[in-house]
């Protein structure tokens, strides 16, 4: 099997962390993955059953990491992890994406989805003011 890439896009908050954070919550509370209603993201990644449903196929969002790491951080497991502003510049020049930029970008592969079991994310603007974060990874089935 192949990992399987996705995107979707989250509500804007200053801090990357806490709107990671808050999407997470979002679409747990959309589909618990039959892991019950009102468990929390943190809960669910200290099951040992979530890290088998995850690690063999997924969902396919951003339930499928436990943490944002920094921009600068190596990519050594599965974790989110916004852009570099040089990132960002090599698809946004402006360095302030919108989300047809951010969607074309990923489309053309001007923009690389990362590697099995990782994610990225960035701000994107309208009218040059922050109003989503895109997120994109792949799973690590």
């Amino acid at each position: 099997m192949g990992g399987n890439c996705w995107r979707h896009t989250g509500p804007y908050q200053r801090d990357l962390a806490a709107a990671f954070r808050q999407a997470q919550a979002e679409e747990l509370a959309e589909d618990d993955h039959g892991f019950g209603a009102g468990r929390t993201v943190e809960e669910l990644w200290r099951d040992p059953a979530w890290h088998e449903y995850i690690f063999t196929g997924g969902t396919g969002t951003v339930l499928d990491f436990p943490l944002m790491i920094d921009a600068t951080d190596p990519d050594r497991g599965p974790f989110m992890r916004p852009l570099t502003e040089a990132e960002i510049r090599a698809f946004a020049p402006d360095g302030r994406p919108t989300y047809s930029d951010w969607d074309e970008a990923l489309d053309s592969e001007r923009l690389d989805f990362p590697g099995r079991a990782q994610g990225r994310c960035t701000v994107l603007y309208t009218d040059g003011v922050p109003t989503h974060i895109g997120y994109w990874g792949v799973t690590a089935d």
